[in-house]
């Protein structure tokens, strides 16, 4: 607890610092936060938790988002009131593959010597080992993205090359989403599945640590909080979803509700193809909202016939027959 209560303290520290209305405003949504902080930004997650905090959606829900379309995702999230998840104008390390997992988020904003300080010292309290850019990487699980606002930085920007990407790589399994630019390209094309989507590529590096001197140009200020990525906000434990070029942030507590939807969208697909190559139906009976009876009837037949040959698990095929009866 009283080390619960420094950590508030010091941050209250740093937002004093860190002056101005507009940084002032930023201070409130960002932090190194603690797992009972990451719990009560995310109220509407009840299943499981890391031990930091994060919603930890299930494997199963991972594997059968690889499916989603970006499309279906941003339907089902737009329907719940989720209108800024979405991002894009990337720059993709291995563009034809799809990269899911969950977030871990971390922001840095322009460097400044006084706050770098208090923030270096604290990190020394708390054994983080290695410069800022290290700092979150060594908390990253398997299965998680690692998901780093470095606002846009090109140009002695990049704080991840081939050895902090491989590290990310050996931890999580998984690729990044990084608003900034990346060195050592060559290196982090080698990692077969080290999908990415970032902002830049550029040969220099970024400036990040008191040893810097007056070149410091980077202070990480938030681990596992609210992070903007674009136009996106982006929680820690979000599903990332990331393919054709763009991004998208599912929160935890839709991550299933998308993947069903998906999945439905994807087995009507199927069938209303099916049909349309026999010349069963025409394209007006297929392409409507709601199809007629008996191609409903139709439907429901060939789920029950092919239900051990589709794309979807069988039980989401039962689902969706019990949900017809």
């Amino acid at each position: 607890m009283k080390k619960r209560i420094l950590k508030r303290m010091f941050f209250a520290v740093l937002c004093l610092v860190v002056s101005g209305a507009t940084v002032i405003g930023a201070c409130a949504q960002q932090g190194f936060f603690t797992p009972e902080d990451v719990i009560k930004y995310t109220p509407d997650w009840h299943g499981e938790r890391f031990a930091d905090g994060r919603p930890k959606v299930p494997d199963d829900i991972l594997d059968r988002m690889k499916t989603v379309t970006l499309e279906e995702a941003w339907a089902v999230l737009q329907q719940n009131g989720f209108m800024h998840q979405y991002e894009d104008g990337w720059l993709s390390i291995h563009p034809g593959q799809v990269l899911v997992g969950r977030a871990l988020t971390a922001a840095w904003m322009p460097g400044r010597p006084d706050v770098q300080k208090l923030l270096e010292a604290e990190g020394a309290k708390d054994h983080r080992v290695g410069g800022m850019n290290a700092w979150p990487v060594d908390m990253l699980q398997k299965r998680d993205v690692y998901v780093c606002d470095h606002f846009g930085l090109k140009v002695d920007g990049p704080s991840i090359g081939d050895n902090v990407g491989n590290a990310i790589y050996a931890r999580s399994g998984n690729g990044i989403v990084y608003d900034g630019a990346v060195r050592d390209i060559n290196g982090l094309d080698e990692l077969p599945n080290f999908v990415s989507f970032v902002r830049a590529y550029d040969p220099s590096h970024h400036f990040g640590s008191l040893r810097s001197g007056n070149r410091l140009n980077s202070t990480m200020v938030s681990i596992n909080a609210p992070t903007r990525i674009g136009h996106a906000m982006v929680m820690p434990g979000d599903v990332v979803l990331g393919r054709n070029g763009g991004v998208i942030f599912i929160p935890p507590q839709l991550a299933e509700r998308v993947v069903k939807s998906s999945e439905a969208t994807h087995l009507r697909d199927t069938f209303g193809h099916k049909r349309l190559e026999e010349g069963k139906y025409t394209a007006g009976e297929i392409d409507v909202a709601h199809w007629a009876e008996p191609i409903e009837q139709d439907y429901r037949q060939w789920l029950k016939e092919y239900e051990d040959h589709l794309s979807v698990p069988r039980a989401r095929v039962e689902e969706i027959l019990k949900d017809h009866e």
